[in-house]
């Protein structure tokens, strides 16, 4: 192993919230620029665990997950979450509602780590109204969800590991294990 330590990047993972397809579309264009082109794409399943959203968005909200190619630096999380709602806040309706949530996280080797406005005992405030939660760990060769992961995102755990194989294979090529 280098002097490099190999989780100080991460690969970005954006949750999306929408019930419409055309937006999610939308955030792929935006993404490229800034953080590469979409490489990996969750199945779409209907955000039914809650209806915290649907009076802000609507109701039939569809829920997936878009992974760009670019590796980032941890401490950007913040950053990236303050760009996520800049792009939520180019697609508000006519009444100033969001029409798009977007929640980015950093998947690393050990963990996949969400950035959040909402603060909670086992968040960490970060900057700007901006709190990171550890939200799965990498254990017995899966991601593993804990007491406060999202049912949404213990759903698709499979889909993290896919990720995970990615960057794993990144990292090794990259002599950065």
């Amino acid at each position: 192993m280098n002097n490099e330590e190999p989780n100080l990047s991460g690969i970005v993972v954006w949750g999306t919230i929408a019930n419409d397809t055309m937006l999610v579309s939308q955030l792929e264009d935006d993404l490229r620029q800034s953080f590469g082109k979409v490489i990996f794409k969750s199945s779409v399943i209907p955000f039914d665990f809650t209806e915290y959203y649907e009076s802000e968005m609507g109701e039939k909200l569809m829920r997936s997950w878009l992974v760009t190619e670019q590796l980032k630096p941890l401490e950007q999380l913040a950053d990236i979450k303050n760009f996520a709602r800049k792009l939520e806040a180019k697609q508000l309706n006519s009444k100033g509602r969001r029409r798009i949530n977007i929640d980015p996280g950093f998947l690393t080797l050990s963990n996949f780590v969400l950035a959040t406005t909402k603060n909670f005992g086992h968040r960490i405030y970060l900057k700007d109204n901006i709190y990171a939660e550890v939200t799965l760990i990498y254990q017995n060769k899966s991601y593993q969800p804990l007491n406060w992961t999202y049912p949404d995102y213990q759903k698709v755990v499979p889909f993290f590991n896919q990720i995970r194989n990615h960057l794993y294979k990144i990292l090794k090529e990259n002599k950065k294990l």
